[in-house]
């Protein structure tokens, strides 16, 4: 990864609704170059996918809630069982497989708190490795960033 693939980069993490002439014209390449290194980044997962930043609070997902979960069984198969489970949810926005503490974290978002107690009850509460749940309720986000310094 060179200069202009960090630049590509930058830009694309700003703001991916450039079009390629655009964003050649912000990086001071050919069109052509640009777009070749752009496929060239996604080619190599280097760029994952390119999608829309929503406010949460616009769509009624108001409440946002950063959980704690210990599992009473630890082994891989039961770990990555877990993980299935709660990527079935679409509420579960982030989930973390976490070392020194408990075993996992989740970052949820919901409409209130009634909808967080019927995902607890689903995900948690019903969950028969689910040994401990603590949860953190954002009261205000000072800080939400997508983008990886590169």
């Amino acid at each position: 990864m060179d200069d202009l693939d960090r630049r590509i980069l930058n830009i694309l993490q700003l703001d991916s609704s450039h079009t390629n002439a655009e964003l050649a014209e912000l990086v001071h390449v050919s069109p052509p170059t640009c777009l070749r290194r752009v496929k060239q980044l996604t080619e190599a997962g280097i760029l994952e996918r390119q999608v829309a930043i929503v406010a949460p609070e616009k769509v009624g997902a108001r409440l946002t809630a950063l959980v704690e979960i210990s599992l009473d069984v630890q082994a891989d198969e039961r770990m990555a069982e877990f993980e299935q489970h709660v990527a079935a949810e679409p509420a579960v926005m982030q989930c973390y497989r976490v070392a020194s503490g408990p075993d996992f974290v989740l970052v949820v978002q919901v409409a209130d708190m009634p909808a967080y107690h019927g995902l607890a009850h689903r995900l948690f509460a019903a969950h028969k490795n689910v040994r401990n749940v603590k949860t953190y309720f954002s009261t205000f986000r000072s800080k939400f960033e997508t983008r990886i310094a590169v």
